[in-house]
């Protein structure tokens, strides 16, 4: 690859803007994108600091948080009130703090829910161990470790060309299959091998930057943000089908696939604009290869144009640190407001199971068994995506138990995390539209994941 990279870049780019390309791409290819198996589970680099952080921050974790959702809600409150000079001058804080008043409100439910989960205090369905404890005390602290080190180190993969390069190389892939971008590849290998979080992170600073359209945006936030290989494991597991993982992976996969060609091609996602963040339209055959490169050679000269364009070290910085901000003042509160209210529903409401009612029929036209038990698990997924394979362990039936599993992993929007992350993010979808696209969801990778089990069974 040095060698191809020397003959290709002598006459026009110099040792320094090779250096700049290669040594940052190369450390961030090994935290985001490099498997490792670590304690018997396959994971990144990023989230193994993630998760020591959170194993030295150990207990004062849910307090940290609280107190971070407690700041974002006083320091929003003040700017409301007394619209401070030194947060308007800032792009930057003006865009954290000064928020829409339904953002304000999601703030101030955020601090009030965690408030009270950590106090234990007043009605007892915020605070219980499967509402707002559960977000509290076993997502959040997860998130905020993520948010901190994903956030610090993302420039690292898109300040310095390797989207440039990646994207050129699988245009070939993506646009001709999903019609996106060649780079949202790698949005989606990092949420597999990693965490959907991490994915998402990636995507919504894409949009910003213009790198991405509306549509590519909303269609990459809600289809490839892929639960995590180690995630997938642990579902499995609760409903004791462990020995089945290669199967129940691979009908994930093949469901999630023909997931990601045929519901963006639905509304709402059909019928969102190319159009960037700030109104502009894409330029036509901006992903054609001009004469005289391959692709390689293509990909690789928009890597160094990047990596020659881009900021020193202290700017660098400076970026991962805006985002790591931006993700834990901005993104907890509404996880920890969403996700609550949605377990909430979930727990104490048979909402959930009325909804789950009109999909009797099509488990019994698949011929699941127990299909009336089964279809009391569908809809709730859409609060949190564990909650279907907890319910599903009072089935009899591996057949049911494996669909419930499967299905749970495909159906990607839950609430309590990547549904609250999307909404919290610059992405554009709305409550309505994520539900909306999770129940097209379901009814496409229902009938494959079905499929699938009606071989194993």
């Amino acid at each position: 690859m040095f060698a191809m990279l020397a003959m290709f870049t002598r006459k026009k780019h110099n040792l320094q803007t090779i250096l700049t390309f290669i040594v940052p791409s190369l450390i961030g290819l090994l935290l985001f994108m490099t498997p490792i198996n670590f304690q018997g589970n396959m994971t990144i680099p990023i989230a193994i600091v993630a998760k020591m952080l959170q194993n030295i921050l150990g207990e004062s974790l849910p307090l940290i948080v609280t107190c971070i959702m407690l700041f974002t809600a006083l320091i929003t409150t003040l700017e409301k009130l007394f619209h401070f000079n030194v947060i308007k001058q800032s792009e930057f804080l003006n865009g954290l703090i000064n928020v829409s008043p339904t953002w304000f409100i999601l703030r101030l439910l955020g601090a009030l829910f965690a408030s009270f989960t950590y106090l234990t205090i007043g009605p007892e369905m915020i605070f219980s161990d499967n509402t707002g404890a559960l977000v509290l005390n076993d997502l959040l602290p997860i998130l905020f470790c993520v948010f901190i080190f994903a956030g610090l180190l993302l420039p690292l993969l898109l300040n310095f060309g390797l989207l440039e390069l990646f994207g050129t190389l699988l245009t070939k892939v993506m646009r001709p299959v999903f019609n996106l971008p060649g780079r949202s590849a790698i949005d989606c290998i990092a949420s597999w091998l990693g965490d959907g979080s991490v994915g998402i992170i990636m995507t919504s600073k894409q949009y910003e930057a213009k790198f991405y359209t509306q549509r590519e945006a909303a269609v990459i936030g809600t289809t490839f943000s892929a639960v995590s290989i180690t995630f997938s494991l642990v579902v499995i597991v609760q409903v004791q089908l462990e020995h089945l993982f290669f199967p129940f992976y691979l009908a994930v996969c093949l469901a999630g696939i023909i997931a990601a060609i045929i519901v963006p091609k639905l509304p709402p996602l059909r019928w969102k604009k190319d159009i960037y963040i700030d109104g502009t339209v894409p330029l036509k055959n901006n992903e054609l290869t001009p004469k005289g490169h391959n692709v390689f050679s293509w990909g690789l000269e928009q890597a160094l144009l990047k990596a020659a364009n881009s900021t020193g070290f202290k700017d660098t910085f400076k970026d991962g640190l805006k985002n790591a901000i931006d993700m834990v003042f901005g993104v907890l509160p509404v996880v920890m407001a969403i996700g609550t209210i949605a377990l909430i529903i979930a727990e104490y409401t048979p909402i959930f199971s009325y909804l789950g009612y009109p999909f009797i029929p099509f488990l019994e036209l698949l011929q699941i068994p127990e299909a009336a038990a089964a279809s009391e698990t569908i809809m709730v997924g859409f609060a949190d995506m564990f909650i279907p394979s907890i319910i599903a362990t009072s089935i009899e039936s591996d057949m049911t138990r494996f669909v419930i599993a499967a299905m749970s992993v495909t159906q990607l929007i839950y609430m309590s995390e990547v549904g609250a992350l999307l909404l919290g993010s610059k992405i554009p979808v709305n409550i309505g539209e994520l539900f909306i696209i999770f129940i097209l969801r379901t009814l496409v990778t229902l009938p494959v994941i079905a499929g699938v089990a009606h071989l194993l069974f």
